[in-house]
């Protein structure tokens, strides 16, 4: 048995009372605008592994460094963040704008009573594409604004679609940050994580389509909504959706993604030459923080974990939950307890991946289910939390469109989250785990 010491938890408590404390106060209490967002992540990072530098006088400061050093070499730590450099990087060079076509392009041929059901189908395919819910949200949201004032829709109705289908990607996307951090610190290939994660996330999905359509029906309409479209931009997100679904190796997949991404901007005009590595970098310089954090994650939980903490953690996740059945319920309440203190679902995946670890030895849970419920229960907590970022962006377009919504008023409408966690749910007490790695 390894030696449980509770006090090794310190750090983390310090980093969720610096981060948490200081964010609500920030937002709630001194009412400033994103004030969770304005917390420097990396500082509160750098104040915990202070203290746990300052813990365990047994060992001298350069073998806390060694040790610090150990967590960060780990491969799966150093893959996951060429990962977030070249899927950022892909992100910078295709740009944003195929968003918008593939909405327009929907709404253009689909009749307006089932326009809300679009732009569901619409955020899944973009944030799937994309990688990001945030990204995603912010492309569409003012799309959905237009046609909740065309159409006649409720503005929270239409919004809580866009952010339930951002989630969905968010959740499955090959290149999405949580994707990247829950395979990497699970040791599982992507395309196995995806097969776990698309069975649960499918059904949610559909399920979301049929109350979509069924409250849609209840609504008087008014007109429809019209943009412009150029499909060809689509091709690379295609690519890649079709490449990592296939298993081809990732990096080669945002390879090709790229290339044929700076092909079409180029040769559609969207993007001169001499801009396209300003934007490559752009996309890549995005992704620092996440990197840092991923980084600096990995020096704290090594630290930790010489100091006994997550045997701490395991003996009291194993005196509340029992079996195999159990082990997945705490895993997937852990991350999400973790989620709801960062508002961060990379974040809450990133610290609460060596923690799963163990309990995947542990309860008998195999690395490509871990890594699905790491990231399945990230994303329902994050896609509902009312101070996240997600649901900041979405008030925040709709504000600038004239449109005033608060929270409260959209989470009644955030299907998709809730019937996610309902289906994860399912496949944890009724469906029985599929034997292998």
């Amino acid at each position: 048995m390894k030696k449980s010491n509770p006090i090794a938890l310190l750090p983390i408590a310090v980093f969720l009372a610096l981060y948490l404390g200081l964010g609500l106060t920030f937002e709630y209490g001194m009412k400033i605008y994103m004030g969770f967002y304005n917390i420097p992540i990396v500082i509160a990072f750098l104040v915990a592994i202070l203290t746990a530098c300052l813990q365990n006088r047994k060992l001298s400061f350069d073998q806390k460094l060694e040790v610090m050093a150990s967590g960060v070499g780990d491969k799966n730590i150093i893959t996951m963040l060429l990962i977030f450099l070249v899927a950022g990087a892909f992100v910078g060079v295709v740009g944003r704008s195929s968003a918008q076509s593939v909405a327009y392009f929907m709404l253009s041929i689909i009749p307006s009573r089932f326009a809300v059901a679009v732009l569901f189908v619409v955020a899944c395919f973009v944030s799937t594409a994309m990688g990001t819910s945030v990204g995603t949200i912010t492309l569409i949201t003012p799309i959905a604004v237009e046609v909740a004032m065309a159409s006649g829709f409720g503005v929270p109705m239409c919004i809580g679609a866009v952010m339930g289908g951002s989630m969905f990607g968010d959740n499955l996307s090959f290149i999405s940050d949580t994707t990247i951090a829950a395979c990497n610190g699970q040791g599982v290939p992507m395309k196995d994580k995806f097969r776990e994660n698309f069975a649960i996330a499918l059904p949610a999905a559909l399920a979301t389509l049929a109350v979509v359509l069924v409250m849609s029906f209840n609504v008087t309409l008014n007109g429809a909504v019209e943009g412009s479209y150029n499909l060809i931009q689509i091709i690379p997100y295609v690519l890649v959706l079709i490449g990592g679904i296939a298993g081809i190796n990732v990096f080669v997949v945002l390879l090709v993604g790229i290339v044929s991404g700076a092909v079409i901007m180029l040769a559609t005009g969207q993007t001169a030459a001499t801009d396209l590595l300003a934007n490559m970098g752009s996309g890549a310089s995005g992704m620092f923080e996440t990197s840092m954090v991923a980084i600096l994650v990995a020096a704290m939980c090594a630290l930790i974990r010489v100091y006994g903490g997550f045997e701490a953690l395991l003996q009291f996740i194993r005196r509340v939950f029992k079996g195999n059945k159990g082990g997945q319920l705490g895993m997937g309440l852990l991350v999400g307890a973790m989620d709801i203190a960062t508002a961060n679902n990379t974040v809450a995946i990133v610290m609460a991946n060596p923690i799963a670890k163990e309990m995947s030895e542990e309860y008998g849970i195999t690395p490509r289910k871990a890594a699905s419920l790491l990231d399945t229960f990230s994303c329902v907590f994050q896609g509902v939390i009312p101070y996240g970022a997600q649901m900041l962006v979405a008030i925040t377009a709709a504000s600038e469109l004239g449109q005033t919504v608060s929270a409260f008023q959209i989470m009644p409408y955030l299907l998709y989250p809730y019937l996610l966690l309902l289906s994860s749910l399912v496949f944890i007490f009724v469906i029985p785990q599929r034997k292998g790695k």
